[in-house]
């Protein structure tokens, strides 16, 4: 990325995180006045699950670039698939990254989303809408979070308060995701607090889906990635079959 490009991203970002810190804290002010005690249940479960929710977004976009297109496919590739395959080369890369570039870009994802839930009504008179903005509250939350909680997950030293979240499985811990980090890199995608990893496992979640993908459009998961590991001039179905 040219030097110019790149002060362009840091600003885009930069103004991505502000943003999402207003628009929480308005978020914030308008869940704190709906709170009731009639409403304070539904708020409750609608913060815990969207909390959880955080961690299955997580999971599904994290599957997604590790499974599907490639480092060359326009817009996506450069963007979202090759820094999830070079963390797989080079895991302790996104310890190197400051704030900013850390959350950046989740936060500009989350933007436009919280932007729409301010318009929604809320107050004692109105649980669901209440509950609804709570929901998107605690996901955008959760959101956010992910890439600095699997930023700590990589970290050899951290906080002691880091360190008793990671400890409670409250924030995702290292122990946890080393599983994904074992080739060929096809568990444990859910990066925000790893709570979904052991139940979508059981389920057959994401081999599923990727059954189902390669049913209905022809097209094989991972293959760039078995590009990578069959010489070019053998590189056809047959090699694909016997590299997986």
């Amino acid at each position: 990325m040219s030097a110019p490009a790149a002060r362009r991203a840091h600003f885009h970002e930069t103004l991505g995180v502000l943003l999402f810190f207003i628009l929480c804290a308005l978020l914030l002010l308008r869940v704190v006045q709906a709170a009731a005690p009639r409403t304070a249940l539904v708020l409750a479960v609608s913060a815990l699950v969207g909390f959880v929710a955080a961690d299955l977004v997580s999971g599904v976009v994290h599957w997604l670039f590790d499974t599907w297109f490639s480092r060359v496919t326009p817009v996506l590739g450069p963007t979202f698939v090759t820094p999830f395959r070079v963390h797989h080369e080079d895991p302790l890369d996104i310890t190197r990254h400051g704030f900013v570039a850390t959350n950046g870009h989740n936060c500009l994802a989350s933007v436009p989303v919280l932007a729409l839930a301010l318009l929604l009504p809320t107050g004692p008179e109105a649980p669901l809408a209440s509950a609804v903005l709570t929901f998107v509250l605690m996901l955008c939350l959760g959101v956010f979070g992910t890439n600095q909680f699997h930023k700590w997950a990589h970290q050899e030293h951290v906080s002691p308060v880091i360190g008793w979240l990671q400890a409670r499985g409250l924030i995702l811990n290292r122990a946890h995701h080393d599983v994904h980090h074992r080739a060929p890199y096809e568990r444990h995608y859910c990066i925000t607090t790893g709570w979904l990893n052991r139940p979508l496992e059981a389920l057959g979640f994401f081999p599923g889906l990727e059954r189902l993908i390669t049913a209905v459009t022809g097209q094989r998961p991972r293959v760039d990635d078995l590009k990578q590991v069959v010489a070019p001039e053998a590189y056809d179905e047959e090699a694909l079959r016997r590299a997986r």
